[in-house]
C-alpha cells in the first residue's frame, strides 16, 4: 500500500466517526496497537523535543533500505497520533517519507482539534521522522 493509499484509508475510517469523542476514542485505541517499546530505548536521545507529552521514536534501516520505526508516548491520545504516523510512514524508503504530503492530518480534522502544544508536538514528531529519513538517505548516497 502506498503512503497516499494508507492516508486515504485513514481518512475513510475517520469519516465514519462524526463525533469527536468517538474519534478521540478511536485514536486512543490505535495507540494500543503500537508494538511494545523497549524500556531501554526510552532515553533522552530518543525523546522528541517540543512535545508536551513524552514521545520516543527510534529508527533502523532495514536491509532493503526501508526505515523501520518504533515509537511510544506516555499520553494516550499522543500515543494514538504516533500510531497514525507509524501506520503511514513506517517501513518506507527515505524518498517515500521525504516525498510525502501528510494530508490526512488536515483531512481528518486532527490539527484543528489539538491544543497548540499538542499540535507543535505533532510537527516535532513529523520533523524527527523526516530527519531520520534524511540521515539514512545521506548514508545511502555515500
Amino acid at each position: 500500500m502506498t503512503v497516499n493509499e494508507c492516508q486515504d484509508e485513514i481518512i475513510e475510517e475517520f469519516e465514519g466517526l462524526t463525533d469527536w469523542m468517538d474519534r478521540y476514542a478511536y485514536i486512543i485505541d490505535l495507540g494500543n496497537t503500537l508494538p511494545e517499546f523497549p524500556e531501554g530505548e526510552k532515553t533522552p536521545s530518543n525523546l522528541i523535543e517540543g512535545c508536551q507529552s513524552r514521545v520516543w521514536i527510534t529508527a533502523n534501516r532495514l536491509d532493503d533500505g526501508r526505515i523501520h520505526f518504533m515509537a511510544d508516548s506516555d499520553a494516550l491520545i499522543v500515543k494514538g497520533i504516533v500510531a497514525l504516523l507509524m501506520r503511514v510512514l513506517d517501513d518506507r524508503t527515505p524518498d517515500e517519507i521525504l516525498g510525502s504530503d501528510l494530508y490526512f492530518i488536515d483531512r481528518i480534522g486532527l490539527k484543528e482539534h489539538l491544543s497548540p502544544t499538542r499540535s507543535n508536538g505533532l510537527v516535532a514528531m513529523v520533523r524527527q521522522i523526516e530527519n531520520y529519513a534524511k540521515a539514512f538517505k545521506m548514508l545511502d548516497s555515500k
